[in-house]
């Protein structure tokens, strides 16, 4: 597909032009390049997550995000976090947030525990059995990725890598923005 969808005369002759009061400026396209690089993006990030997903399926039997949320619980003190902060710092929804601590306390490697301070507020904790899973597959993981991302860049493109990436996550949540995993 091209850079800018086709628009038959017709709906040209439609649209509002840039003299209309109230009418839309016209898109910014992105150029070839841009285009090319988002695109490269989006067939890395799919391919990663893909790569890293059957990995974790295959030595831990869990997938990605399990093993994040797992990672998470493992460094926070006393290896808990309340429900709503660990949906935040997942960058998931509550809704599935509660469904993969469903099935990872099913699996033994973590249980929820009231808040103390909080009546209606749950924490969600690694136990002794998940820590040793993590533990276990942390080995296999880091390899996936190194192999993956740092051994097929320089470090100064590793460097800007990060960079880019900070840069792109920052911008994309500003304060007071709607965010599913803040509702």
């Amino acid at each position: 597909m091209k850079n800018r969808p086709a628009a038959s005369a017709e709906a040209r002759a439609e649209a509002p032009s840039a003299e209309t009061p109230g009418a839309a400026a016209e898109p910014r396209w992105l150029t070839p390049a841009e285009q090319d690089t988002w695109r490269a993006y989006m067939h890395a990030y799919t391919l990663l997550e893909d790569h890293l997903d059957r990995e974790l399926q295959r030595d831990a039997g869990m997938p990605h995000i399990y093993y994040g949320l797992l990672v998470q619980l493992s460094e926070a003190p006393r290896r808990r976090m309340r429900m709503t902060e660990l949906a935040q710092s997942a960058k998931i929804t509550r809704s599935r947030l509660s469904h993969a601590i469903a099935r990872l306390e099913k699996n033994g490697w973590v249980r929820r525990e009231d808040c103390p301070s909080d009546k209606r507020g749950q924490l969600a904790v690694l136990t002794d059995a998940g820590f040793e899973m993590l533990r276990r597959s942390a080995p296999g993981h880091v390899e996936a990725v190194r192999a993956a991302i740092f051994d097929r860049l320089t470090p100064e493109q590793a460097t800007q890598f990060g960079e880019a990436c900070r840069i792109i996550a920052a911008g994309l949540q500003p304060a007071g923005a709607d965010l599913p995993w803040l509702r």
